[in-house]
């Protein structure tokens, strides 16, 4: 009898991992001795040539959640005439139809196909919001001098996957308070210390310009917004109908909208909720691009702990409910901070406790009570705005400060 070939997933990305070093071997290999050959000719120097690519940035976006962060970056680039690679996973990106002349999109697929033109490429400097470099398929590329991560939210860095940021050069981040736990990983760690600069948050500023410009409803219903994170400890993987339930029979407009990573990562829940809970007069599913149309509608939030809550803290000032009781930080950096020093305090727990009400499963049942009696206070209020100018600093600039960085490393040698 035969039977079908099973690969485990961390088999299955050691081997990806050594087909493409090898590929990745082969390819360096051969494109020096070309340069070599090349510019044996010419009388230049080979290493000169190999520094002289003819897109020394690349700026690389996952997919469509992330175009909004990277729209400002990428035009600024072109104000300044920088020859740049814009590698998208998103096949109607905008920049498609958009006429640069110093800007080049092109598709890099999903997934391993993406990594496997990623650990390929040749340039100055690499910019990504995508973490894990050099921890699974996303390998450094021989090609690349550097390496720079943008955080995609106002958030704790901490609250990667294990190892999420280690092996990058530099980091951007939203505000300096997101310094001193990465110093801290990488004391613990013994790892390189990254340069790390506060360039503000690209993705609010470009959403604030949108939600500004958005008209008020006609007709507007009393709207619930649920928009968790996902794995184990996110709403929708550990409540799922127990939440959903009670907010559909409350009577309110109930919109979700799940984290991206959900239909990936945990499909089968999502599909299964979909089913129990379809599109209704009430009860909305949210998968667009932009969160700012949900986010504008919504009177309350449940979340739990996604970046999106301070998305909504900061661009809309409401109140929210947060349900994060039983936490599992295990899969986290932040476990190893908390793990260093049991006084540690991981910071958007700290504020979430500060700026909103703690949701229960107990309280489930009675949410509809619950959310009537919830009520704005000029201590929340107070404790949002310390918030925001503590997470979301330059306000408005950050597009120009990411490139200023990234024009900065383009004359650098390597050390």
């Amino acid at each position: 009898m035969m039977y079908p070939l099973y690969i485990d997933p961390g088999t299955g990305s050691m081997l990806f991992s050594v087909l493409v070093g090898l590929l990745a071997t082969l390819y360096f290999v051969g494109k020096a001795a070309i340069i070599k050959l090349k510019f044996i000719f010419s009388g230049k120097k080979a290493k000169e040539a190999a520094l002289t690519d003819e897109y020394p940035i690349v700026v690389y976006c996952e997919g469509k959640q992330y175009i909004s962060l990277f729209q400002g970056i990428i035009q600024e680039l072109e104000n300044r005439k920088l020859k740049t690679l814009y590698l998208t996973g998103e096949e109607s990106d905008p920049a498609f139809q958009t006429q640069y002349q110093y800007v080049k999109p092109e598709y890099a697929g999903k997934g391993n196909a993406a990594f496997m033109k990623l650990n390929m490429i040749s340039a100055s400097v690499v910019l990504m919001t995508t973490p894990g470099l050099n921890v699974y398929q996303l390998k450094r590329s021989k090609g690349v001098k550097h390496y720079s991560h943008i955080l995609h939210m106002a958030s704790d860095a901490t609250m990667y996957r294990l190892f999420g940021l280690d092996y990058f050069d530099s980091v951007l981040l939203s505000g300096d308070y997101q310094k001193a736990d990465i110093r801290t990983l990488e004391t613990m760690r013994n790892i390189l210390q990254k340069e790390l600069v506060t360039v503000g948050c690209p993705y609010l500023d470009a959403l604030q310009e949108k939600i500004a410009n958005i008209p008020p409803e006609e007709k507007h219903n009393f709207t619930v917004l649920v928009s968790p994170s996902w794995g184990k400890s996110a709403i929708l993987s550990r409540f799922g109908k127990d939440l959903l339930q009670p907010l559909k029979e409350s009577g309110f407009n109930i919109i979700v909208r799940p984290h991206p990573q959900s239909k990936t990562s945990e499909k089968e829940i999502l599909d299964s909720l979909m089913e129990q809970f379809p599109n209704s007069d009430n009860f909305q599913w949210d998968f667009e691009k932009d969160n700012i149309y949900s986010l504008s509608k919504a009177d309350i939030m449940i979340s739990d702990f996604s970046g999106i809550i301070f998305d909504y803290m900061f661009l809309c000032d409401k109140p929210f409910l947060y349900v994060n009781d039983d936490f599992d930080l295990r899969p986290y950096d932040a476990y190893d901070i908390v793990e260093n020093d049991k006084n540690a305090k991981i910071w958007q727990f700290e504020t979430l406790e500060k700026c909103g009400k703690r949701l229960e499963s107990k309280d489930f049942s009675n949410i509809k009570d619950l959310i009537q009696s919830m009520s704005d206070s000029e201590t929340l209020a107070n404790n949002r705005k310390i918030a925001k100018e503590t997470a979301w600093q330059h306000i408005g600039q950050s597009s120009k400060l990411v490139v200023d960085f990234l024009e900065s490393k383009l004359g650098e040698k390597e050390i």
